[in-house]
């Protein structure tokens, strides 16, 4: 059976492959589609966007679909980046000025008070029923400098004091069994079994 994951980004379509394959999961992507243009995310909520996604290519497509948005919320900076994540220092959705922007932001806060989580909201939509959302979030650290090169976005400076480590310096497979996206996605799953 096909479904279409609502992204362009290569490294998140070989994730959904290996996870949905086993359970007889063909994943296809807006790549396989290339004449249907993204989404733009104008939502207030992760939630929200997630399901903008999702429910507008189920109805296009006509088939199921998985779409994610995902972010960064600081306490110290009253949840931001939060939705606007991707684009926190301009619309091009430079990864780098981004991460540049909240240690910039947070340059006066004590480090105790640097607390965090990802978030990543999944939308399952099929054409013709309610469209269902599943949160993962993790918790963690802010810190000073970036550390490791694994990963994208803000990993390098997402701190786990229980892991003693960024999300940047983990494995793949060790960030899979932690992470937002991989808790959001086990509980999809289980849902579509």
């Amino acid at each position: 059976m096909d479904i279409v994951i609502a992204t362009n980004n290569l490294g998140k379509v070989k994730e959904f492959q290996s996870l949905l394959a086993p359970y007889g999961y063909t994943v296809k992507s807006l790549k396989d589609f290339p004449e249907i243009e993204e989404v733009e995310e104008t939502g207030t909520s992760f939630e929200e966007n997630a399901c903008m996604k999702a429910e507008y290519l189920a109805k296009v497509l006509d088939c199921l679909v998985v779409a994610d948005d995902s972010g960064l919320e600081v306490d110290a900076l009253n949840g931001e980046p939060g939705v606007y994540s991707a684009r926190y220092a301009g619309l091009e959705k430079d990864d780098e000025k981004n991460l540049q922007l909240v240690l910039e932001n947070l340059k006066d806060v004590a480090p105790e008070n640097k607390t965090a989580r990802f978030i990543c909201v999944m939308a399952l939509a099929k054409p013709g029923e309610l469209t269902k959302t599943y949160r993962g979030v993790c918790e963690g650290m802010i810190i000073d400098e970036k550390k490791g090169t694994n990963g994208f976005g803000y990993d390098p400076i997402f701190y786990f004091p229980e892991y003693a480590c960024t999300t940047a310096e983990m494995t793949c497979e060790q960030k899979g069994k932690i992470s937002h996206r991989g808790k959001a996605l086990r509980l999809l799953i289980n849902d579509l079994q």
